[in-house]
């Protein structure tokens, strides 16, 4: 029978005192029972508990109530895993047993995702499901069994400027049975350098976890330390940070759209948009100087403020640019060619997004209505809101469109909120964070949620930093999008989910 969760309140400081110790079975049922009702997991991670002891916790969301949850647990050896139960625990499970050592018996495939010296050891081997153990630095890859079904092999080194990836295809003639990712290959070990923190390094650590999500990382950050402060940055502050948030996510759905429109051979659309892409970088960097909107996010604000000149040329410019993607991205609607490539390649079901726990855009075009922003709204989104734009049809079609809406809803926002910024300061001094405490925070990054979880000491220090980006959800939902179709899909289902690897890779 699972446990009573208390709720959690996105934003708020939670003593380490409050969050209750379940034993394992208690643990176990907690989450699993909370996740078969209709919440999902944010985070799954292990940290140090003395010499020989790990506590596992667990960060749930149940996004139709706006609440989380948390459960911990300690461990002193192998745990009953979650994932034949709960398969959105599947790779957070194996990074657990990668870092720690702690082996989740009974997990499907406990194969390590990063390839990296763990903290304490790491796993001896791994075990297949047929209960054959693996050695230490054996790489095995899943197999599927038959005449005339063949592997085919992709990467980690690709033909083009790209991060490196592994993608082992098992076919039936072009019919794609099984896609197995492999990845790990830019593993920084950043949680590492947070721990011990905060300190001057460590915002410059948050803006390039994912260099194409600097505002989003930077701003989760930043809301951890002001939460544990006890502080908000000033209203206009928030408007910016809010901009800057919506401008990255209009800039990269723009250069998506015409990355589609390129692996179906349309270049217009393909050339227009990396164009217009270049547009809205720049809008960014009369913010703060910097493309990608490094230097803007900092503790208590922003580090820069907008005149009133400044708002007049970025409208000037943000309609201008509105006027040139409208017009580009009609020209996929409107190709047939484009559409039947698009329309029911790389279909993933509303049920089995829900089961992986896919986030972000993946999600909502699976009709998926989830999006931090109206979830867990905080910031200027408490204010004022963004419709969340869906589709249900879970294909490439849909993940195209709802980039296309997300495009039109972020820059009525913009341009919203630039008209109508108030006056007033960009930046506050905060004080120390709270000792023996923990705060989650969340933000909806252009590819969906971004989870930054901290646990501080009693000096008020990181005593762990658990960091997870959207495409941690997402890469498995990229192997169901290719199950049956034929593998020369593959670009262009890789491409409409548009995952991070270094962001994976943390």
């Amino acid at each position: 029978m699972s446990h009573d969760l208390p709720p959690v309140h996105h934003g708020t400081v939670v003593p380490l005192s409050s969050v209750e110790e379940l034993l394992l079975p208690s643990f176990r049922a907690a989450v699993v029972d909370r996740v078969a009702a209709g919440a999902r997991i944010a985070a799954f991670f292990g940290a140090p508990d003395g010499p020989q002891s790990l506590r596992l916790c667990a960060v749930l969301a149940d996004d139709t109530a706006g609440e989380l949850f948390v459960a911990a647990a300690r461990v002193h050896g192998d745990y009953p895993a979650l994932t034949p139960d709960c398969p959105q625990a599947h790779w957070f499970e194996r990074e657990i047993a990668e870092q720690w050592g702690i082996r989740p018996q009974g997990h499907p495939w406990l194969k390590p995702i990063r390839f990296h010296r763990s903290y304490r050891g790491g796993l001896d081997a791994w075990s297949r499901p047929d209960g054959e153990e693996i050695a230490p630095g054996v790489v095995e890859y899943f197999k599927v069994h038959g005449e005339e079904i063949h592997e085919v092999a992709v990467g980690p080194v690709h033909a083009g400027i790209i991060e490196p990836g592994h993608f082992r295809f098992q076919c039936y003639g072009e019919n794609v049975l099984h896609l197995e990712i492999e990845l790990g290959y830019q593993h920084r070990g950043l949680e590492r350098r947070f721990v011990g923190g905060p300190d001057r390094r460590t915002i410059h650590y948050a803006e390039t976890l994912a260099g194409d999500t600097t505002v989003g990382h930077a701003l989760a950050y930043c809301r951890v330390l002001e939460t544990l402060a006890g502080v908000e940055a000033p209203a206009r502050a928030q408007v910016l940070r809010g901009v800057a948030l919506e401008l990255e996510r209009v800039a990269n759905h723009t250069g998506d759209l015409g990355a589609l429109a390129n692996d179906v051979g349309f270049l217009p659309t393909a050339s227009y948009c990396g164009r217009i892409r270049g547009d809205f970088l720049n809008l960014t960097a009369m913010l703060c100087g910097n493309r990608f909107g490094r230097a803007l996010v900092r503790p208590g604000g922003t580090a820069m403020d907008l005149t009133n000149a400044d708002i007049d040329t970025i409208l000037n410019k943000l309609e201008a640019a509105e006027r040139d993607v409208a017009g580009a991205v009609d020209l996929l609607w409107s190709t047939g060619s484009v559409m039947a490539r698009f329309d029911h390649t790389g279909t993933v079901s509303a049920d089995d997004a829900r089961a992986v726990g896919l986030v972000g855009p993946s999600a909502r075009a699976c009709g998926i209505e989830r999006d931090v922003r109206l979830d867990f709204p905080d910031e200027v989104y408490r204010y004022a809101q963004i419709p969340v734009a869906t589709w249900p049809s879970g294909d490439v079609f849909a993940r195209a469109t709802v980039r296309w809406l997300e495009i039109q809803r972020s820059l009525s926002f913009i341009k919203e909120q630039l008209r109508s910024i108030c006056e007033g300061a960009v930046a506050i001094e905060i004080g120390p964070p709270a000792g023996a405490s923990m705060v989650v925070s969340l933000v909806e990054g252009w590819r969906g949620e971004i989870c930054h979880v901290a646990t501080t000491d009693e000096r008020g220090r990181f005593a762990h930093y658990k960091l997870v980006d959207p495409s941690f959800h997402n890469w498995f939902g990229l192997a169901l999008s290719l199950r049956g179709e034929q593998i020369s899909d593959f670009p262009l289902c890789n491409k409409s989910f548009n995952l991070s690897y270094c962001g994976h890779d943390l």
